[in-house]
């Protein structure tokens, strides 16, 4: 599906574009994606993991682009992508098509500048617009930034899935399992 496009305002007065993810942002998203990987252990994929499918990231965007609940946010300095967030089905079985489940990266250099929390309630906004009822996310339990960010805009931390992530050095880290329930 399509969100309508919005302006975010950085502090210093840059303006950011924020707009659904389409087949044709798909090179600009593997490149982000290879780019904020290596910036910290925060998210699911390592740089040695290997590139991202060009192919894959395309054909993933057409189906998001015509679904009618799915959806993909890409953020924009001009012609950079700077951010992403997307929320997708937890799993397609009846039981299930209440709950979504949302990721999203920001490079280093724009965080905490609010984009993140832009970002969020517009996508927290379009979830519930599109029927659903939960959205949820798993957060690195050492992401102190990213957890306060997510208590802010109104979820809840409900679980932990000990030693879910296992680094390069060995080291193990709790993955906090949080959730935004609409009232």
């Amino acid at each position: 599906m399509r969100i309508k496009e919005r302006i975010y305002k950085l502090p210093d007065g840059r303006e950011i574009t924020i707009k659904s993810a389409g087949p044709e942002d798909a090179l600009k998203t593997k490149l982000h994606r290879e780019k904020v990987s290596g910036e910290t252990h925060y998210l699911a994929r390592e740089p040695e993991d290997g590139p991202w499918n060009l192919e894959m990231i395309r054909a993933r965007f057409e189906n998001i682009s015509n679904d009618d609940r799915e959806f993909m946010v890409n953020a924009f300095l001009g012609d950079e992508l700077i951010g992403e967030l997307g929320i997708t089905t937890v799993r397609p079985h009846i039981k299930y098509l209440h709950r979504a489940y949302l990721g999203m990266s920001i490079l280093q250099e724009y965080t905490g500048m609010g984009l993140g929390s832009f970002m969020m309630a517009i996508a927290l906004e379009q979830a519930k617009a599109n029927g659903y009822e939960q959205v949820e996310l798993g957060v690195y339990s050492d992401n102190a930034r990213a957890r306060h960010m997510y208590s802010k805009m109104g979820f809840k931390e409900y679980g932990i899935n000990p030693r879910a992530f296992k680094l390069p050095d060995g080291t193990y880290i709790d993955e906090i399992i949080m959730a935004y329930i609409y009232e």
